[in-house]
């Protein structure tokens, strides 16, 4: 009982102690990095109150108040640690501790100065694989060194600090194509005094086959860019300008297809018709002896296609592939004299023949009365009525003829509208008759020797 006693007074006697130790503590705010805490401390300065709390300070951080300041109930104490950069420049690498944020406040406290074409890339440490690379961040300084670029015959010197040929000629907004030429290739690390070569390319319009391809090329010929084109001329297909032709700053192609084809053409060859004269058969009866039938004239032409459109043809050869069938009438010239009753009495013809009849007389014959051939006939008859005028062709003059109600006439004029089956039919002037119609005319005994018959009439 009373060891327990005993061990009980120790107990409060510590408890009350340690009490009143705590409550002896100075109340103090510690923002570390933006982060703050509160915290009770018996240290009399703020350095021992960071030792206390286990931080170690480098020379670049910042901590307020000063170390040596002496601590407050409620004081705040800052610390704002520095953080590690690694610096590459100049052919070294090193870490700083600083508390820049900005790249160029970094190279500024380091004393590192930069030219305008200088080029100045900040990445995580993390992400490069760099042993050197310590800090959190890698602040890279590349010194722009001098190029010169030949172009086209042209020089360019320029300073730049892209890493490798392409991205230095971009930089300059140079605009490259395919085919261009570049010397190192885009991929080369750029150097100091490095000679950068750059060929340009031409540009090249090609019309083909109805499509329009447009290509760069070092080809000097047109011919040339056509091969590296795959584009074949076969035949007698051609390019304007030619093959040989050599290519100007933009040069069109235009490739024509050229292709030759034959066409046959036929047509028709008419046919003839001949007369065959048959004596067996009466005259002004005809009979068809032979049908006729066309032929067939054939033509072949070679005709010039370039690029689908026809441009020329020529003539090859023409033949007769079926002669034509020539047509055969037979028309009679047999005479057969025959008897008519007329109201002046029978008369003796020997061919009829179907005719407009018209009339006329001295005075309406179209002759001035102070013609010395006014009132005279073709055969100086006086003019009177059973004087006919005729086509002498169709009726022989001084033949006689009889016209049903006008009666018997004698052939014995003629005029410049009465041609083949025209009749004027003569009167005096005082018994003037007016025709205009369709008679039929006999032409009377005696029959006219054979050659002055027409025997075929229109």
């Amino acid at each position: 009982m009373i060891q327990g006693a005993v061990a009980l007074a120790a107990l409060l006697l510590m408890g009350g102690l340690a009490a009143t130790y705590q409550a002896d503590a100075i109340p103090v705010t510690l923002i570390v990095d933006g982060e703050a805490r509160s915290v009770r401390t018996h240290q009399q300065t703020v350095g021992a109150l960071l030792m206390d709390a286990g931080l170690n300070l480098r020379p670049e951080d910042v901590v307020e108040p000063a170390p040596e300041t002496a601590l407050q109930p409620g004081m705040a104490v800052t610390v704002s640690r520095a953080r590690p950069v690694t610096i590459q420049a100049d052919g070294r690498t090193w870490t700083v501790w600083t508390h820049a944020t900005r790249a160029d406040q970094i190279l500024a406290e380091n004393h590192i100065s930069l030219q305008p074409a200088d080029r100045v890339t900040v990445t995580s440490c993390e992400s490069v694989t760099m042993p050197a690379c310590t800090g959190d961040r890698l602040v890279r300084v590349t010194r722009a060194v001098p190029v010169t670029l030949h172009e086209d015959g042209r020089t360019v010197p320029f300073v730049t600090a892209a890493p490798t040929v392409g991205q230095a000629l971009e930089e300059l907004g140079l605009a490259l194509y395919r085919a261009d030429r570049v010397r190192p290739g885009l991929g080369q690390p750029v150097s100091a005094g490095m000679h950068i070569y750059l060929e340009r390319s031409r540009p090249v319009t090609v019309l083909v086959d109805g499509k329009t391809v447009r290509t760069r090329t070092h080809r000097s010929r047109v011919g040339e860019v056509l091969a590296d084109l795959g584009i074949v001329l076969v035949g007698q297909d051609y390019t304007d300008p030619p093959p040989e032709a050599p290519l100007g700053e933009e040069t069109v192609v235009q490739v024509v297809r050229v292709a030759e084809a034959f066409l046959v053409q036929q047509e028709p060859i008419p046919y003839s018709v001949r007369w065959q004269a048959d004596p067996e058969l009466e005259i002004d009866h005809r009979q068809l002896i032979q049908e006729g039938a066309a032929g067939i004239l054939q033509r072949r032409w070679r005709v010039r296609y370039e690029n689908g459109a026809e441009v020329a043809r020529a003539l090859e050869d023409e033949y007769v592939a079926v002669p034509p069938t020539e047509k055969v009438i037979g028309y009679g010239t047999k005479i057969v004299v025959r008897q008519l009753e007329t109201p002046e009495g029978t008369i003796e013809y020997w061919r009829v023949i179907r005719m407009l009849a018209t009339s006329y007389s001295a005075s309406t014959a179209g002759v001035p009365k102070t013609n010395p051939y006014y009132g005279r006939t073709r055969l100086g008859l006086p003019m009177q009525r059973g004087i006919v005028a005729v086509d002498p062709r169709v009726i022989p003059l001084r033949s006689r003829v009889y016209v049903p109600g006008y009666g018997i006439g004698l052939a014995a004029d003629t005029g410049g509208a009465i041609k083949g089956r025209r009749i004027d039919l003569g009167y005096n002037d005082d018994d003037l008759v007016l025709w205009y119609r369709w008679v039929d005319v006999y032409i009377l005994t005696p029959v006219p020797p054979p050659d002055q018959i027409l025997y075929i009439l229109d």
